[in-house]
């Protein structure tokens, strides 16, 4: 639920504000409760592990992601300079990435409707964050990006490898524009294995029953 909160906070912030140096009171305090249920999870987790220590060391990232940098600095009343701004911009958009794995994983549970719901939710997530990231970046200075439909658009078009009339011009943007279709092409087969299952064991039973005696 911390995650869902985080991604659908983060997705505000950045549809109706495109600046995330300077937060929404709202959004911090979102944020602060993500990182305060993030964190408590991590220690918890960490305490019941059988081996702390190399909890610790394997999950480390995860703890780095889950401080909320933000609430401390003005907390504290530290001014931050532009590339300490961009370098706690880029951490939040790496705790979105947390939070879209931990969603993932939690909608895959079900062994039974695993690889159909990996495969959809895997690309709507990818594809919405693309679109998150692209708007981020390029919106405050890609005269083709009017809103955030035209970069939602854009990344639709380039998970299914078709491609778009936006280019990116930041090198954000660029980034993205080059791992989109590489998520698509690695995930459509995926569907396409499902399909043919599916008709595996359709054909199997209709074989099986065909030879059953009366």
């Amino acid at each position: 639920m911390a995650s869902l909160l985080l991604l659908a906070s983060l997705s505000v912030e950045i549809i109706y504000t495109q600046e995330l140096s300077q937060f929404t009171d709202v959004y911090e305090a979102a944020m602060l409760v993500v990182c305060l249920i993030f964190i408590l999870d991590f220690f918890v987790l960490m305490a019941v592990s059988p081996h702390p220590a190399r909890f610790l060391v394997r999950n480390f990232v995860v703890l780095l992601l889950s401080v909320p940098y933000h609430t401390i600095a003005k907390y504290l009343d530290i001014a931050l300079s532009h590339d300490e701004q961009l370098v706690l911009g880029g951490v939040v958009m790496l705790r979105g990435v947390m939070a879209i794995y931990i969603t993932l994983r939690w909608l895959i549970a079900r062994p039974s409707t695993r690889l159909l719901w990996a495969y959809i939710t895997t690309v709507v997530v990818c594809t919405y964050f693309g679109a998150l990231l692209f708007y981020e970046y390029e919106a405050p200075v890609n005269s083709a990006v009017r809103g955030f439909g035209d970069a939602l658009w854009w990344a639709a078009m380039n998970m299914t490898t078709v491609g778009a009339e936006i280019f990116p011009v930041t090198a954000i943007g660029k980034v993205i524009c080059v791992l989109l279709p590489i998520i698509g092409m690695a995930m459509f087969p995926v569907f396409t294995v499902y399909v043919t299952s599916l008709y595996d064991r359709s054909g199997t039973g209709v074989a099986d029953n065909s030879v059953k005696p009366k």
